[in-house]
């Protein structure tokens, strides 16, 4: 089990390899040009309004129970901050894969295309306006799916003592959103849809689990979340590849 979390892990980074291979690097651009536009927008807009938040957020007492404040803030402060950070990069995140949905499905085509040797594909072209709405659908069925657990992990963030663990609940979430977000690419490519992809991706949870994670780490390390999105395209495209293999 553990295993499989690495290699799902591994295929992530695979990815950056990938996207910078000759005849694939041109179908990286756009969605590279989507993501820098999105994230630089998302890095000020958390800088200039995170402290706003964590000031509305953390409780006042007075002066003689400063010191409850001062404890009290240690240990909210990182869970709240956890949860805002999740919250507006995902949002984002989310944002940036509905707009460069159609080029993310043109750089998974050519890289499996790629993996699998087919010297006679064709330049990928535009998916047709059918296609194009199918995926929307899919993204909208997706987003549903974010919102109904991130009600149920908020819940839970709100219920003292338990909420000790709703950071790792959403960091544990927003790794398989990334995998559930990413894996669709290649299989929206073979007629694959939102609701097949859960399915299919929940009976490799450790597989798919540690892709995401791997995902989520590149998107958190500053510049190379810039090219988190097309690599982890790359990378899901590759370990939907192999399992196909298998």
């Amino acid at each position: 089990m553990i295993m499989n979390f690495f290699k799902g892990f591994a295929f992530s980074f695979r990815g950056l390899r990938l996207i910078t291979q000759p005849g694939i690097r041109r179908f990286v651009a756009i969605p590279l040009v989507i993501n820098i536009s999105l994230f630089s927008l998302a890095i000020y807009f958390l800088s200039s309004m995170l402290p706003q938040w964590m000031a509305a957020l953390m409780p006042s007492f007075p002066g003689w129970l400063s010191w409850i404040e001062y404890w009290i803030n240690w240990i909210l402060w990182p869970l709240f901050a956890t949860l805002i950070f999740f919250i507006v990069f995902y949002s984002f995140t989310f944002i940036a894969n509905l707009l460069a949905a159609p080029f993310n499905s043109l750089l998974a085509q050519k890289v499996e295309a790629t993996l699998n040797n087919d010297i006679t594909d064709n330049t990928p072209s535009l998916p047709p306006w059918k296609t194009i709405k199918k995926s929307i659908g899919s993204e909208i069925t997706k987003l549903l799916y974010l919102l109904k657990w991130s009600i149920i992990i908020m819940i839970i963030t709100l219920i003292p003592v338990i909420n000790i663990a709703a950071a790792f609940l959403w960091l544990v979430f927003g790794a398989w959103m990334l995998a559930l977000e990413y894996i669709d690419y290649p299989m929206g490519n073979h007629g694959h849809y939102f609701k097949e992809i859960n399915q299919l991706t929940a009976s490799k949870r450790t597989l798919t689990l540690g892709f995401g994670t791997g995902s989520f780490l590149l998107t958190s390390i500053p510049v190379i979340n810039f090219i988190a999105m097309p690599a982890s395209v790359a990378g899901a495209t590759a370990l939907w590849v192999n399992q196909e293999k298998k």
